[in-house]
This record gives C-alpha cells, sequence and structure tokens, in this order.
C-alpha cells in the first residue's frame, strides 16, 4: 500500500484503516532493523511524515476494543522506541559521512515529534481514558530519557526542546476559555500526577519553568509587566495544577528551590502559589510554600556560602510570598516569633558582604511592619551594598502581582525568555585608532558589590584585641600524655557556644602532640599506658574547626606514636583500621602511620618522593570547599597517598635497578648458613642474685627499653601479621555478607567494595602499598624469609588474580579502579621477590613454595602479554 502524504490531515484527525496503521507499525520495524541505504532513508522520511507516534497511537490503542491487552501495550512501547530513536540511529550509521534528510535531523525531527504529541493530548483530553494516560505517560518518560525536556532553553535549533516547540500552541489552547479548554488543563495535570517517577517530572518541570517568559528588568513594578507575570502564573496553575497538591508541592519546590533561578522567576513562582486566575490567595498554599523558602533561607549553610545572586532570588520569592499573606495570618505571626527565623535575621546582620547584609535586614523588616511591630534599621539611603536593590524591592511589595490587568500586547518587546540565567549582550566594538596586538590592556570589569575581605594580618590584630577576650581562660599547653588525650577528646565534635575555646584547645593539643610524644619515649612506662588512648583520639578526630596545618600535625603525631611505642601503638592503628566507622581519609592517616613509623624505626631515609610535606595548605578554604562530591574526595586524598606510595615506587624502581645493572653485592649461598651458625642457642647457666648496682643498672634499661627497639625486632609480631591476618577475616566476613545477600535485588545487595570501605580500589592499593613498604624494611628479621615472604607473596598472587568482591565480577565500569589494585600487587610482588633473591638468591622461596612461585610467574606473565597486546 503506498504511502501518500494526502493519508494525514493533522487539524481534523481523519486516520486511515487500522489495518494501514499496523503495516506502517511493521514498516518502522523493518526499516530500522536494516542497514541504511538512500532509497531506505527517503522511505523512513516519508513513512514519519505520513504516520507520526499519534497516528500509531490510534492504529494500535483506540482500534482495541475493552481493556488494552499485554500484546497491544507491548506494541504501543516498540513503537515508541523506535520512532525516538530514529534520529539517532541515522546520525550512527550515517557515520560522518553525510547528511541525512533533513527531515530526520535531530532538531527539525523532535521539533515534529513534539508538535504532533502535543496534538495528540488535544485529541485525548477531549475523550480521556485511563489506558490513554498511562500510554501517554510512558511516551514522556522516554521523552525525558532522549533528552526532549532539557532543563535550559536551547541556544541552538539542532538541539531538541518539547516546550520550545509546543508552547505557543499551548498557550493558545489554554487561552480559549471554553469547556475544551479546561479539559485540556485537566488532562495536563493529570498527566503530570501520572509519571511514575518523580525524576521524570522534575525534568519536565525543570523544562517547563526555563520555557516560560519573565520580565526583563526583574523588579519593574509597570503594570505591563505585572500584567505578563500574572500571565505566565496563570499558565503554570493550568499546566501544573494547585500547588497544595502533594504532587506539586513536593517535585515543584524541589525545583524551584534547588536551582538558581532569574528573580523573574521568583515573581511568577510566588504569583502561580497565589493564584493567579481569579486574585484569590491561597493561604494554606502560600503558607505552605513559605515553610519550605525559609527552611534555606534561614539555614547557615546558605546565609555563608551561597553566591548573592541567590540571596537576592530566594529573598525576593520570600518577600513576594509574604506580601500575599493578609496581615491577621497565623502563619505570618508565627513567622515573626519563630526562633529559627530571628537567630537567621541575627547571623545576616554579622554578614561581611554589605548586600547579605540588608537581605536578612529587609526580610526582619517587612515581617515586623506587616505584623504591626516596629523596626527600622535607617541605613537604605545611598547606592552601595545593595540599597537600591532594596528599596526597588519595597517599591515593587506596594501592589501585588494577582491583582494585574492582562495585557499581553503592550509587554511583548520589553520581555525575553531566559533559561535559568539571563545572558548579558556584546557590546559593540568602538575603535580608538590604537590597533595592537602586543597590547597587555585588560577588559575593564565591574566593581564587586562584596566588601574585601580582611587581610591575615587584620585578622591577626583582630584576635589579639584584649577587649575581645573578656571571660576567656588561657589553655595551658599539656605536660602529660594523659592531659594531651583529654584535650583531644574533651570535644563532641559539636559547635557549641564555646566552640573557639574547644578549637584553641584542639590546636594547642596537636602543636605539642608529636614533640611530647617523642620526649616521653624511654621515659618510664608512661607513654605505654597512654599510647592505645592517644591512638583512638588521634584517628577519631575531625577537623570540625577547620585548623590550620590540621592533617600534617595529626599525622605526624601518630607517626611518633608508632616509632615511640611500637608494640601497643601499632597494633592499636591496625585494629582500628579494619572498622567501619572511619572515612577513607582516616583510613589514609592510620596507613600512613604504620609505613613512616616503620620506615624510622628501620633506620631508613626518606627519598624526595614521599618527604614530609604539608597536605596542601588550601585544602579547606575557597574554592576547594565547594567542589562536587567526588572530586572534593580526590583532591583531598591525593596528597594523603603520595608519601607512601612514592616510597613503594622508589622500592620497586631500585629492585628493577638492581636486576637491571645486576649490581648486587651478596653471598646468597652462605647468607643462611651463616645465620645458623652465628645464633647458638642459650645454655642453661646458674642464675646469681644481682647486686645493687646491677639492679640500678636493670631498672635504667628497661626505661630506655622502648626507645632502643629496633623494627626488624617488632616487625613480624606487631606490624605485619596483625596486617595481614586480620585483613584475611576481613575479606572472609565481607564476602561472606555478600553471599548472603547475593539473591536479594540489586538495590538491597551487599557489596564489600563500597566507596570509603576497605575493599574499595583506592583504600586496597593503599593497604598494599603500605604492607609492601614493611615487608622492604623488615628483610632483615629472622622470620622473612620462612614466613614473611611466602605469605605476602600469596597475597599479592591472592588479590591480583581473584575478584574482591562479587559486584566487581560483572562490573564494566570497574577496570581503572581494578588497575590501580594490579599495579600495587605487582610491586608487591616485585618487593618479595627482590628481597628473597638478595637474602639467598631465592632458595627457600623456591624449594619450599614452588607452587607459590610458579603461580606467581604464571600470573605475571599472563598480566605482561595482556599489556603487550594492548588489552590492558
Amino acid at each position: 500500500m503506498p504511502l501518500t502524504q494526502q493519508w494525514y490531515i493533522p487539524d481534523t484527525f481523519s486516520y486511515a484503516i487500522p489495518a494501514a496503521g499496523q503495516v506502517a507499525l511493521h514498516a518502522y520495524g523493518s526499516i530500522l532493523s536494516l542497514p541504511f541505504t538512500a532509497y531506505s532513508l527517503n522511505l523512513l522520511a516519508r513513512l514519519t511524515e505520513a504516520y507520526p507516534l499519534d497516528r500509531l497511537h490510534t492504529s494500535i490503542l483506540r482500534s482495541t476494543k475493552g481493556p488494552f491487552s499485554q500484546q497491544t501495550t507491548l506494541s504501543w512501547e516498540d513503537a515508541v522506541k523506535n520512532v525516538l530513536s530514529i534520529p539517532a540511529r541515522v546520525t550512527n550509521a550515517l557515520g560522518g559521512t553525510g547528511g541525512p534528510p533533513k527531515e530526520l535531523e535531530l532538531g527539525p525531527y523532535f521539533a515534529h515529534l513534539s508538535l504532533r504529541c502535543e496534538a495528540l493530548l488535544w485529541k485525548l483530553s477531549q475523550e480521556q481514558t485511563k489506558e490513554d494516560m498511562t500510554s501517554i505517560a510512558y511516551l514522556f518518560t522516554k521523552l525525558v530519557n532522549v533528552g526532549a525536556f532539557p532543563a535550559s532553553k536551547p541556544t541552538s535549533l539542532s538541539q531538541p526542546s518539547f516546550f520550545a516547540s509546543t508552547l505557543p500552541t499551548i498557550r493558545s489552547r489554554l487561552s480559549r476559555g471554553d469547556s475544551r479548554t479546561t479539559l485540556y488543563s485537566a488532562f495536563w495535570t493529570t498527566l503530570l500526577e501520572s509519571l511514575p517517577s518523580s525524576f521524570t517530572l522534575q525534568s519536565i518541570l525543570a523544562s517547563l519553568f526555563s520555557h516560560i517568559s519573565v520580565p526583563h528588568t526583574p523588579l519593574d513594578a509597570s503594570p505591563p509587566l505585572r500584567g505578563l507575570v500574572k500571565r505566565e502564573a496563570a499558565l503554570l496553575l493550568k499546566i501544573i495544577g494547585d500547588f497544595q497538591d502533594k504532587y506539586a508541592l513536593d517535585s515543584t519546590s524541589a525545583v524551584v528551590l534547588a536551582r538558581d533561578w532569574a528573580e523573574g522567576h521568583a515573581r511568577v513562582y510566588a504569583c502561580w502559589v497565589a493564584g493567579a486566575t481569579t486574585g484569590a490567595i491561597a493561604d494554606k498554599a502560600v503558607s505552605a510554600f513559605l515553610s519550605q523558602i525559609l527552611d534555606i533561607w534561614t539555614s547557615p549553610e546558605h546565609i555563608k556560602h551561597s553566591l548573592l545572586g541567590r540571596h537576592h532570588y530566594l529573598t525576593l520569592m520570600l518577600l513576594i510570598a509574604i506580601s500575599y499573606l493578609p496581615s491577621s495570618s497565623v502563619t505570618l505571626r508565627d513567622l515573626a516569633f519563630s526562633g529559627p527565623f530571628i537567630r537567621s535575621v541575627g547571623t545576616y546582620i554579622g554578614h561581611l558582604d554589605p548586600s547579605v547584609r540588608r537581605c536578612g535586614m529587609l526580610v526582619a523588616e517587612e515581617v515586623a511592619h506587616r505584623t504591626g511591630k516596629e523596626l527600622d534599621f535607617k541605613d537604605w539611603d545611598g547606592d552601595d551594598g545593595g540599597k537600591p536593590w532594596a528599596r526597588s524591592v519595597r517599591q515593587l511589595l506596594s501592589e501585588r502581582d494577582t491583582d494585574a490587568e492582562l495585557s499581553i500586547n503592550e509587554v511583548e518587546e520589553t520581555v525575553f525568555e531566559p533559561s535559568s540565567q539571563s545572558v548579558q549582550k556584546p557590546r559593540p566594538f568602538v575603535s580608538d585608532g590604537y590597533d595592537s596586538d602586543d597590547s597587555l590592556t585588560g577588559y575593564a570589569s565591574p566593581l564587586s558589590s562584596r566588601s574585601p575581605s580582611p587581610t591575615p594580618s587584620e585578622l591577626a590584630e583582630i584576635e589579639k584585641d584584649p577587649t575581645l577576650r573578656v571571660g576567656r581562660t588561657k589553655i595551658a599547653r599539656p605536660v602529660y600524655l594523659a592531659q594531651l588525650g583529654e584535650m583531644i577528646r574533651g570535644t563532641t565534635g559539636l559547635k557549641t557556644d564555646q566552640e573557639s575555646q574547644e578549637a584553641e584547645k584542639i590546636e594547642i593539643a596537636l602543636d605539642v602532640a608529636e614533640e611530647l610524644i617523642r620526649r616521653k619515649r624511654g621515659y618510664g612506662t608512661e607513654l605505654e599506658e597512654n599510647a592505645v588512648n592517644l591512638v583512638y583520639s588521634l584517628v577519631g578526630l575531625h577537623n570540625n574547626y577547620e585548623l590550620d596545618g590540621f592533617d600534617l600535625k595529626r599525622q605526624a603525631a601518630l607517626n611518633a606514636l608508632v616509632a615511640s611505642c611500637p608494640r601497643k601503638a601499632a597494633p592499636a592503628v591496625i585494629e582500628e583500621f579494619f572498622k567501619n566507622q572511619y572515612a577513607t581519609d582516616q583510613r589514609y592517616v592510620m596507613l600512613n602511620s604504620l609505613a613512616l613509623g616503620a620506615h624510622e624505626l628501620a633506620g631508613f631515609s626518606l627519598p624526595k618522593t614521599a618527604a614530609v610535606q604539608p597536605l596542601t595548605g588550601d585544602r579547606v578554604s575557597f574554592p576547594s570547599k565547594r567542589l562536587p562530591g567526588a572530586q572534593h574526595q580526590n583532591y583531598l586524598l591525593a596528597s594523603s597517598t603520595r608519601q607512601v606510595q612514592g616510597l613503594l615506587q622508589d622500592i620497586a624502581r631500585l629492585a628493577i635497578e638492581n636486576v637491571r645493572e645486576g649490581n648486587r653485592d651478596r653471598a646468597p649461598s652462605l647468607v643462611r648458613e651463616r645465620q645458623l651458625r652465628i645464633r647458638q642457642p642459650e645454655k642453661v647457666t646458674e642464675v646469681k642474685r644481682p647486686s645493687v648496682a646491677q639492679l640500678l643498672e636493670q631498672i635504667g634499661m628497661s626505661q630506655t627499653h622502648s626507645a632502643m627497639t629496633k623494627f626488624t625486632d617488632v616487625a613480624v609480631e606487631c606490624f605485619i601479621y596483625p596486617l595481614m591476618n586480620r585483613f584475611w577475616l576481613f575479606l572472609r566476613d565481607e564476602q561472606t555478607r555478600e553471599e548472603r545477600t547475593a539473591h536479594r535485588e540489586i538495590l538491597h545487595q551487599y557489596r564489600g567494595a563500597g566507596t570509603g570501605l576497605i575493599l574499595n580500589a583506592l583504600v586496597l592499593s593503599h593497604y598494599l602499598s603500605t604492607l609492601g613498604v614493611l615487608v622492604h624494611a623488615s628483610r632483615n628479621a629472622p622470620a622473612w624469609l620462612a614466613v614473611v615472604a611466602p605469605d605476602a607473596l600469596e597475597l599479592a598472587v591472592t588479590l591480583g588474580t581473584r575478584p574482591i568482591s562479587r559486584v566487581d565480577e560483572d562490573d564494566d565500569e570497574s577496570g581503572g579502579e581494578s588497575g590501580e589494585i594490579l599495579t600495587t600487587t605487582l610491586e608487591l610482588a616485585l618487593v618479595v621477590l627482590d628481597g628473597c633473591v638478595e637474602l639467598d638468591g631465592g632458595r627457600s622461596l623456591s624449594l619450599e613454595h614452588t607452587t607459590l612461585l610458579l603461580a606467581a610467574g604464571e600470573w605475571a606473565q599472563g598480566l605482561f602479554t595482556l599489556l603487550e597486546k594492548g588489552y590492558l
């Protein structure tokens, strides 16, 4: 049956027989399943014109009598998927070799498709059924997924946008004022309520809000612009419905309050909530909207960190919402005596930026005046610090936009339809006769409205001002380790009225922690008695007060603690590391203290790549504090891992150079025999009663025992084996938990390698780096060849060949993270093998652990083969 344009009459919806629609439905699937040719592309373009999505909807769903069957629903879903995927499939098939027909280009295709979808909504609104609503909800969900509802107005015709194409038609239909308009408006409201996902609903609402018209000058109080605001608010009321509906209250508030819209949008939103069609004040809806605005406006984070544009946006919307409440409103009276509101006004008044400060002052005065109270700050004359903006807002609040007359023709030339932010027009270029490419003259930038921030010297002078330190007691430096632990643990982590003293106490404790710990080394048992408590205090400490050098001082104190009291501190650190209550940064601090403390005990010097340096002094200052979550976490942890990873990389590089150059000075065949012959077993001797001088000498030696501890004496017992054994137990428990939840849905399955956990790729690779440093530093221990080397090599081979988590087996996005673990396991294996070759030529490992050595060689050979072929 030929497909001709005369079959399709859009305005009258004169459809052909259902059989023709079924043929068109199969034609879509057939053409898209075969390779494209010039003929098939032309046929596909004609098919989309003759049988668009609305005709397919009628052919599939309206030809069925009675309830829809499962087969009918599946046919409709297949049709939607095929129609929406046409531009992408055509573009991918051509691959840049040629242009598709204009009807199949992304922008024109979705513009035509959006118009046909809107026409389908208009038709179905006159004869609405439950099945129709379900099918249209599925269609809009797919349109959101393909990007037909952008969050901002497109800047190019090639970008698809549903409302950019259909909003003029929707305005025209909703402005008729007859019964058909009422049905159309109700259909839109019901459709938005029927969407299965709040994300889909918020995407549609955000796109709608970005396409409405707002005043070019947002604080203009002229009647034409007030009429424009009322017209756009009435449009939102007819499409979305009353703000008192639950779906509108939740989803719309999330869109309105989460983004930084223009100030003109604030007027439209508030007018819509108040009820723009009749001008009647919906007290309940305005009160609910006002409560959600206040949750953000009164929060200390918003007051301190938000930009001036967002302050103006939320403050204007708050004031307009207040203006729609009568003076006798209970909500307004409760707001005037609300504790959070009063505290937030005080926070605003204490802000350093005068423009932000006057936002709080303006709201306080308006609330007071509307509740019959007297409040005047008398600081509104002049042109600085947001004063002109405040005067314009007062003039705007003198009348209400809901009382304006709808006069559209007068404002058509004074409005624009922006996205969430206005775009400045470029200034025309005016030549002054000087033209040089070598000119270093910059562009003239407008001066910032913010007051200049105080310099560090000014802050220091303010801190030293005696008038500001009245009633504050001077905090003494700790003398004993018990005092040091009490100063660190004295804070609960919550900011109170004495937060400045708590911050000063922690700062003083961290300043003297390293020095005090090292001075107590070898003097009595004070260090051993307090070492474990100090580990708990330092590891669990958070930088709640943004102290300078916090991370460096805490790391240095933990390093000194492990090096000074390894028998107590190292096992305590390892035990805390395997608890799930710590963040990734805290786990890095623990691993760093083990590696660097062991390095100090072994008497090694730190290489340049692992030198102890401040961990970037601007870690807590702007702008790093405002980075997105994932980027900010990487920024914080980058320097925390540099020290230990640099140590392991230098050790591995040295091992490779030794093998390459053959510069080993040893006699492997005699090492083990010499060690066995030199260490003779102790014989039974007679115990004689010591003299007083000998007793005093023994007491002195016992006091300095910890100071004389060598790393080879404590490496296996206090460092390496607690770290490896606890890891095996932890891995067993985590894999058992994963197996117990494997039968559940993906959302409820436990993942041992989740973000921030020990089996996460970043933490696990740092754990292996620490273990590699410890193994290298302990190679002169008596039990190294027989115990440490084979067990460490087994750990490296196991983690390098088997998945840590069940999820990692099917996760295609974990390749980069798994590569970090693979690299570290190879470095650990290299450290073990190099130590075995250096000590006895590899004889013990070859003879006593042959299977393990062959497995390591086969594993390494397979990895290098894949690497050469480009698979890794």
